[in-house]
C-alpha cells in the first residue's frame, strides 16, 4: 500500500493523480517497464548531499546524474550521493529506495532534471516497489517548487554480446 502520508498530501493539495500497480521491481528502468510507463517520464529519485545538506535529485529512469553539472546547477562546492543507510532512515514511511520525489513531505530541496519538463505527466514510486503515482507535471511543479537544471544524461546501453 502506498504511503498514507503521500496519499494525504496529494488529496489535501487536490492533485488529480492515479495509482498504477505493477509486479515488484527495484531499478527505475524496471519499474517503468512493469508499470507500462515510458522511461523518459518515470522519475528516479536519488538522495544526495549538496554542500552537506540532504536534497532529492530527480532524473528520468533512463538517465544518470552528472555530479559536476549538478554542482554547477546548484551553485555548490560539493554534490555527493548519500549512503544507502541514510536514505532508509530519512524515509521511514517508504520501502528502501522507493521514496517519492516530493521534497516538502520530508523537508528536502528538490532538483529536477530539465529533461523531465517535456512531459505533461510525471510518474514516480509511491513509497513501495509495487505502486507508482502518475500526476500532471504542473501539479508536481506547483507542490514541490523544484530547482530545475540540466544535470543528467541518458545512460548508455551496452550490448553484452559485443562487450
Amino acid at each position: 500500500m502506498p504511503s498514507a502520508r503521500l496519499l494525504r498530501f496529494l488529496d489535501e493539495n487536490q492533485v488529480d493523480f492515479r495509482l498504477v500497480e505493477h509486479a515488484s521491481a527495484y531499478a527505475a528502468r524496471d519499474v517503468a517497464y512493469r508499470a507500462g510507463i515510458a522511461q523518459a517520464v518515470f522519475a528516479k529519485t536519488v538522495l544526495v548531499r549538496i554542500d552537506g545538506k540532504p536534497a532529492m535529485v530527480v532524473v528520468p529512469a533512463d538517465s544518470r546524474i552528472d555530479f559536476a553539472l549538478l554542482k554547477a546547477a546548484a551553485g555548490a562546492r560539493e554534490a555527493v550521493l548519500c549512503p544507502e543507510c541514510e536514505c532508509e532512515l530519512s524515509f521511514p514511511d517508504c520501502e528502501p529506495g522507493a521514496m517519492p520525489p516530493l521534497g516538502p513531505l520530508y523537508d528536502l530541496d528538490v532538483y529536477v532534471s530539465g529533461n523531465l519538463l517535456r512531459a505533461d505527466r510525471i510518474a514516480f514510486n509511491a513509497g513501495t516497489h509495487t505502486e507508482v503515482v502518475t500526476m500532471p507535471f504542473e501539479d508536481f511543479r506547483r507542490l514541490v517548487q523544484p530547482k530545475v537544471g540540466f544535470f543528467s544524461s541518458r545512460a548508455l546501453k551496452v550490448d553484452q554480446a559485443r562487450a
